[in-house]
């Protein structure tokens, strides 16, 4: 069984799924994607994923990811709000803090 976090990918491009699938393979992730938000939503993965990169412009999720979405999103409890195209580095950095955001404090250390 893999160690590292599962980060699930939910978008419905099939290009885009393969390509952010490599890269996030390539930061030495888990990887688990879904074309739908309800394939996701009913996959044992789902329990599992320690971070979601999902693509809000898909039918049933929004058509129009303005400033308010956006804001909305991060209110919610989104990490990072990315628009495509995004870089590398961006993702990473997002993962990164994501997964970080994730974790048990150490306080008593």
């Amino acid at each position: 069984m893999n160690n590292e976090p599962l980060i699930s990918i939910v978008d419905d491009d099939q290009f885009v799924r393969a390509s952010l699938r490599r890269l996030i393979k390539s930061f030495g992730y888990a990887v688990a994607v879904f074309p739908s938000a309800n394939d996701f939503l009913e996959s044992p993965q789902r329990d599992e994923t320690a971070c979601l990169i999902a693509d809000v412009q898909m039918p049933t999720i929004t058509g129009d990811p303005h400033e308010a979405v956006r804001a909305r999103a991060l209110k919610d409890g989104v990490v990072c709000f990315l628009g495509k195209p995004f870089g590398e580095g961006d993702l990473s950095r997002c993962v990164h803090l994501a997964l970080a955001r994730g974790k048990p404090s150490d306080e008593n250390s």
